[in-house]
């Protein structure tokens, strides 16, 4: 099976689970939009930072940065069918100079069914910089002072499932495009997650060579990975005041962590127990023919092996706004 054939088979499967969940039954709670068709825009970036923590030479951290470039999504939804088309803008909001250049890609999809949600997210990031290396690096300045590493990338798969107690909790309608709540609803919820992540550099250490003890794995490293799954326990709430709505999720667990770094073309490994925190936040204005909508998503995940700590953050920003047809 190639690639294209497997976004088809994706894209079958949400279509038709997606109509499996618009056959419900719609309550007093919210209402729903599934006859008008929904045309949208949105305005917004995506970010992957990530740190390494360990007792170097001169420093204790290291940050890396992505160039991030702001995305204009063209979107259309109608009964079960949803679409958008996203378009990088030309100018990142970084200076190239500094920061260099980025190139990401986001891959996902996600569906209801009774009271469970379902997501699959695929991301990959290519392009960083260390943030004032200069502290460490001769050849950089305060005037120059990041380490453009090009070859630099991450990447992170993962599938998530949430169990919400309220049967009135509904994600559709929490996001706002084909629906929007009448009233406050709160809810525990319960999600199950497995993930694969890390980073890595193509032809170097993630270290720099100033940095490095050749003696040690822990600074020579060319790739760093992570697979767990874990459960994740949360509370959950949605209200709408004078066609204001605003919704938040949160919620913290533990994972079971498989380890990976490579050295070389050497492979260690280790595990753990590691916590894991979950977070969402939409508001915005919804009424029954039009909306606009701010939206944000924070995804924390980290790697602990002895003293080195990785930390990764995905985080999404954007407004949306849109019109619901008759």
């Amino acid at each position: 099976m190639n690639v294209k054939q497997f976004f088809i088979i994706v894209f079958i499967t949400s279509c038709v689970l997606r109509q499996v969940s618009f056959a419900q039954t719609d309550t007093s709670a919210y209402t729903m939009y599934e006859d008008k068709v929904v045309l949208y825009t949105d305005l917004g970036y995506s970010a992957a930072p990530f740190s390494i923590h360990y007792p170097l030479y001169t420093v204790n951290e290291l940050k890396y940065k992505n160039n991030f470039r702001a995305i204009l999504g063209l979107g259309l939804c109608y009964k079960w069918f949803s679409g958008r088309i996203g378009i990088p803008l030309p100018v990142s909001a970084r200076p190239i100079s500094r920061f260099g250049k980025t190139t990401n890609y986001d891959i996902g999809f996600d569906f209801s069914l009774q009271k469970l949600f379902f997501d699959v997210d695929l991301r990959t990031y290519k392009g960083y910089a260390i943030k004032d290396a200069y502290v460490f690096e001769d050849s950089l300045n305060e005037l120059k002072p990041n380490f453009i590493r090009p070859n630099v990338g991450v990447g992170s798969f993962s599938m998530n499932m949430h169990y919400f107690h309220n049967k009135d909790f509904r994600m559709s309608a929490i996001r706002g495009k084909i629906g929007h709540y009448n009233k406050l609803v709160m809810t525990w919820y319960l999600k199950s997650t497995f993930n694969i992540f890390g980073a890595g550099d193509d032809y170097n250490s993630l270290i720099p060579n100033s940095l490095k003890e050749p003696s040690n794995h822990y600074t020579t490293f060319n790739s760093i990975t992570a697979a767990d799954v874990g459960l994740v326990p949360g509370v959950a709430f949605v209200n709408r005041i004078n066609n204001f709505q605003y919704a938040f999720m949160g919620g913290a667990g533990v994972v079971g962590q498989g380890q990976f770094h490579t050295v070389s073309g050497t492979t260690y490994v280790e595990a753990g127990f590691l916590p894991r925190y979950d977070f969402k936040i939409t508001f915005g204005y919804n009424r029954p023919d039009r909306f606009l909508l701010f939206v944000s998503d924070f995804d924390a995940k980290s790697i602990q092996m002895n003293s080195l700590i990785y930390r990764q953050w995905f985080y999404n920003v954007k407004v949306v706004a849109g019109i619901r047809l008759k």
